[in-house]
């Protein structure tokens, strides 16, 4: 980390190093969020100086993002703001194909002249590693779409909302959990907006808007007399909406079990820092898991972060073939097994899909970082592995001709490349409620919310925790536990699902930070499912030693 940067995020507290570095940008006023940066016409006028610069200089191929990165963040702690803080980022990155071999340069110089200076470094590069290259970057067909544009839907971006209302939301929230018994608590609000322009010389000009919004909270009961404390964290869900997410409509929320409010459009942070407190207060007291074998029965915003592990990233192409190692390792899902067309990734009832498509999730966008039309499309289908996670330069080799279009870069400096789409499990067919999978269920755990969690470096064996955890006895919730966490491995796991709430129940879990890549790299993705039961599960009990 360079200096710089560190001294930036020192600077915000404790709450505030959540972010990665490479999301701060300069420091701006609120009122510099609203300005409208540069006129659209203007950054196609740009993006054309470094397509032809690349052209003329011998470039195959070419590809400029013109991106303004803006950010505010709102950290506070039980009555005080620890800090508000806006960025912004602005430049271009440029990559190219010189001699069959990639390129890549960036510049905030975003002038006639600064693009050309680095138009002209990038094949140069290009030119350079095309002498150890031993075999040309081979290209899927893409559409030129033209003068195109996409949004994210929303009702009220988070730029027209005053900072006022924003802390007072959260220090409303602080001031609830501590009125209903924590001692401590910490909350934060993360909003972004990436206003991306992609061109290319396939003929496509692409001006897209995003946006995102994370709320979160961490509210920490004791007991002072036992030496004890208990945290419960959020259960909001990063999503890709505007700050109508914080409206907390009733019509957009479900009470789960053991009174649990279950929230997906909308998102209500009071009444959850209320349930928080409460809830971590009877932590405090409830009982210890017996270690065993256990049907759990585990709610989106759980098992969205084992999608995310044990799904999300072992089907990454890349990852697949080794190509990306360093940060989190390779995967278990080799070639071989999709190329047998039987590998039984999971039970009968297992249907995983890619979608960069899904409204209010955060992956959705109308078109990838290198040009490509977003979609759906199958991993995993019936139980069996069908398809991986692939872009432009590497659909070849898995005998495929076109782009799935989840490329990916988390600023115009960094350059793109594979990252997870929206990877979700499909809900039941049948009508079937949380309620009737707690019936169902003779001895097992109700998990919600994420905790700890570990993979090994083939996303195979692992070991998840999570928030809050309930004992279900002959078909009904009997009380809370402690220090629950399940072990298995990705294949196993995945078999032993049994049984799938229907579509009414289903949800999104999202991964704000995801990194991936070295040097790394974060992006946004979302996880959606319905409440699921899986049989006969081992879990233990963290709290024991041997």
């Amino acid at each position: 980390m360079k200096r710089r940067n560190f001294v930036q995020l020192s600077g915000m507290g404790a709450a505030s190093l959540l972010v990665p570095a490479s999301m701060m940008g300069n420091v701006i006023e609120t009122e510099a969020l609203l300005e409208p940066g540069m006129d659209v016409a203007i950054k196609k006028k740009m993006a054309d100086v470094a397509l032809n610069t690349a052209k003329s200089l011998g470039a195959s191929y070419a590809d400029a993002r013109i991106g303004r990165y803006l950010n505010q963040y709102v950290f506070t702690r039980e009555d005080k703001v620890q800090n508000v803080v806006n960025t912004e980022s602005f430049g271009i990155g440029i990559r190219v194909i010189a001699n069959g071999t990639w390129g890549f340069a960036s510049t905030n110089s975003v002038t006639e002249d600064g693009i050309k200076k680095a138009t002209q470094q990038a094949v140069a590069i290009a030119k350079a590693n095309s002498k150890i290259q031993k075999e040309p970057v081979k290209l899927a067909p893409v559409e030129a779409y033209g003068e195109v544009s996409w949004k994210t839907p929303l009702t009220k971006d988070f730029k027209d909302v005053p900072v006022s209302e924003k802390v007072d939301l959260l220090l409303s929230a602080n001031a609830a959990a501590m009125d209903n018994g924590a001692n401590f608590v910490n909350s934060a609000l993360f909003m972004v907006n990436e206003q991306k322009y992609f061109a290319s010389t396939d003929g496509s000009y692409i001006d897209q808007d995003v946006h995102r919004i994370w709320p979160t909270f961490s509210v920490t009961a004791v007991d002072r007399s036992a030496g004890k404390f208990k945290t419960r964290q959020a259960m909001s869900a990063p999503m890709g909406m505007g700050y109508e997410y914080m409206d907390g409509l009733a019509s957009e929320k479900m009470e789960g079990p053991a009174g649990i409010t279950l929230y997906s459009k909308s998102y209500d942070i009071v009444e959850d820092a209320v349930q928080a407190a409460k809830q971590a207060k009877e932590m405090l007291t409830a009982k210890s898991v017996d270690p065993g074998k256990y049907d759990l029965v585990l709610e989106p915003n759980h098992l969205g972060l084992t999608i995310h592990e044990s799904v999300g990233h072992p089907l990454e192409l890349d990852r697949v073939l080794g190509y990306e190692a360093n940060y989190a390792g390779t995967s278990f899902a080799t070639l071989d097994k999709w190329k047998s067309g039987d590998f039984k990734y999971g039970s009968d009832l297992v249907n995983l899909v890619a979608d960069k498509t899904q409204v209010g999730s955060l992956g959705a966008v109308g078109y990838d970082d290198e040009g490509v039309k977003t979609k759906k499309w199958d991993l995993v289908r019936n139980g069996i592995l069908v398809n991986y996670q692939a872009i432009r330069d590497q659909v070849n080799i898995i005998d495929q001709n076109e782009s799935h279009g989840c490329c990916y870069a988390q600023s115009w400096n960094d350059v793109q490349f594979q990252r997870m789409p929206n990877v979700s499990l499909e809900p039941g067919k049948e009508k079937y409620s949380i309620k009737d999978m707690i019936k169902d269920v003779e001895k097992g755990i109700y998990i919600a919310g994420r905790g700890s969690y570990s993979i090994d470096q083939q996303r195979y064996n692992f070991q998840f925790g999570g928030t809050i955890f309930y004992e279900i006895k002959n078909g009904e919730i009997v009380g809370m536990l402690n220090d629950v966490a399940y072990q298995s491995n990705t294949q196993e796991f995945w078999n032993s699902c049994a049984k799938l709430c229907d579509e009414g129940d289903y949800r999104m879990f999202g991964s704000f930070f995801d990194g991936k890549g070295q040097p790394s790299q974060v992006s946004a993705v979302s996880h959606g499912s319905a409440t699921s039961r899986f049989n006969d599960i081992n879990v233990i009990n963290t709290g024991r030693t041997i």
